[in-house]
């Protein structure tokens, strides 16, 4: 089963690590509201995603789960404050996304005109004994 994991840009900046296509990682998955990122990446895509990776806040018990990553498409989208906004909190432009395919994860991407990274769509699924053996994590 294929699953769709949403991965903040910040989380690997602070203390993640990279990785690419074919990496077993190992994270801990929170389930997600897909209305928190139907800005970011349009309200299709966010129906899609299955959870959030997190490694700050960890819940006491909660395991982390191996994922062997088959993509990773960076999303960069545009943010603003709202005109009808009584904050300076700039939130994402809705249908300003553009997705990148990439070939590694390191929290960093190159910049787009009038646009900002925001964090991954990665697709992964659960590693099996069929798959062969140890895969290196990370890079």
């Amino acid at each position: 089963m294929t699953l769709t994991i949403w991965v903040d840009d910040w989380q690997i900046q602070c203390c993640g690590e990279n990785f690419t296509p074919g990496a077993v990682v190992s994270w801990q998955l929170l389930e997600i509201d897909p209305g928190d990122y139907a800005d970011v990446v349009g309200s299709e895509r966010a129906a899609a995603i299955n959870f959030r990776e997190e490694h700050h806040g960890q819940e006491e018990g909660k395991a982390s789960t191996p994922l062997r990553v088959l993509t990773i498409t960076e999303v960069h989208c545009r943010y603003e404050v709202p005109s009808d906004s009584t904050s300076n909190v700039q939130h994402a432009v809705a249908g300003t996304t553009v997705l990148v395919p990439v070939r590694e994860a390191d929290g960093w991407a190159d910049a787009r005109p009038g646009l900002s990274f925001a964090g991954y769509l990665v697709t992964a699924e659960r590693p099996t004994s069929k798959q062969g053996g140890p895969v290196p994590h990370g890079r």
